[in-house]
């Protein structure tokens, strides 16, 4: 019986929940009254809004409560959004969606092959006038496989940009792109692909977060399998990244979330790849497989740090969220008001709420 690559990674989660400990929060950290997992965004009368697979919600008392599900989509339409999605809330009021439509997944990965022929994973964007009760100018942008829609901004010049991802193949392994609109999410383009080779369904550059700096550039945190990200800066509101380059900032096999925060710093939610005062973790892959070299998956605890000076150095990085035997990642963050925090996390179900001021001298 052959098993499909989500079924692998849902069995292991399944597997490492069986035998977890329990979830334990920073001191700092309070659990969330909310439930259901982000990104959110502010809706025009105060509200907060959450895309699920197939429906939004809105709640008005911070969490406490959520309205009844409204459909996306007529039922005719064979669409279903992906956990991997981002959201925005437009500086013109339009609520933007970037996912993977989960109705056309065709994982075809063949280990004697070191790739997956023709895999499908199709990403699509979509755009909200009247907060998110229907959606237009849903849109394909291409139908190869693209593991993670992860980030979403928008530019001090109006620039809608999120991060993509497209499998490529002979060997399989992934690449990296943003797409960007400059009319407020009617229409997108391309950028040039990050290919920066390797070999796996888990290989090459996948999951970036990305922010816009001080000086103009926006700057790319690119998810790679070298114990590190890796840097890519874009001079053109996103339409082509150059400077790749280590980052020098250590982390897992794993995507990070990279913030601006109403005050000015850079906030970075990340697994770092060992435990709290270690210097090793067992590796993972390598062979071409899962990935050409063997790297550190370590998820049991995750991160934060700050940035004063746009991200050329960082606050000693502080454990906010650890359980050991199961991953905690692929964060998501809201800040429902100034220095006001929600993370919520794809993987390890973490719903906390934090303050900026708890962790920032």
């Amino acid at each position: 019986m052959k098993t499909s690559l989500t079924h692998i990674i849902l069995l292991s989660i399944v597997c490492a929940s069986a035998s977890a400990d329990e979830l334990q929060l920073h001191a700092d950290v309070k659990p969330l009254a909310s439930k259901l997992m982000g990104p959110f965004v502010h809706t025009s009368d105060g509200g907060i809004l959450a895309v699920d697979s197939n429906a939004t919600f809105v709640s008005h008392d911070g969490g406490k409560t959520w309205s009844e599900p409204r459909p996306l989509f007529a039922p005719d339409r064979k669409i279903t959004v992906s956990n991997e999605r981002a959201v925005l809330r437009t500086k013109d009021g339009s609520i933007i969606a970037a996912f993977m439509n989960l109705d056309e997944r065709n994982w075809t990965w063949k280990d004697e092959l070191h790739d997956a022929p023709d895999a499908k994973l199709p990403t699509y964007v979509m755009r909200s006038t009247d907060d998110g009760k229907t959606w237009q100018h849903i849109q394909k942008l291409h139908d190869p496989w693209s593991g993670c829609v992860r980030d979403m901004i928008q530019t001090s010049d109006g620039r809608i940009i999120f991060t993509a991802m497209k499998m490529l193949h002979n060997p399989g392994r992934h690449s990296v792109l943003t797409y960007s609109s400059s009319d407020d999410g009617v229409t997108w383009e391309a950028s040039n692909l990050i290919d920066l080779g390797g070999r796996g369904h888990h290989g090459g550059v996948t999951e970036p977060t990305l922010t816009e700096l001080k000086d103009g550039r926006v700057w790319m945190l690119i998810r790679t399998n070298w114990n590190e990200f890796w840097s890519a800066y874009s001079n053109n509101g996103g339409r082509h990244w150059q400077i790749l380059q280590p980052s020098g900032i250590p982390a897992s096999s794993a995507p990070g979330i990279m913030t601006r925060l109403k005050s000015g710093r850079l906030m970075l939610l990340w697994n770092r790849p060992y435990p709290e005062g270690k210097n090793e973790w067992k590796l993972s892959g390598g062979g071409g497989i899962w990935s050409e070299t063997a790297v550190s998956n370590y998820r049991e605890e995750l991160s934060l740090a700050f940035s004063e000076d746009d991200g050329k150095s960082w606050s000693t990085p502080v454990v906010i969220a650890s359980q050991k035997g199961t991953w905690l990642s692929y964060p998501y963050v809201f800040e429902i008001e100034p220095g006001r925090i929600w993370l919520t996390t794809m993987q390890g179900n973490v719903r906390a709420e934090f303050s900026e001021a708890d962790f920032v001298d």
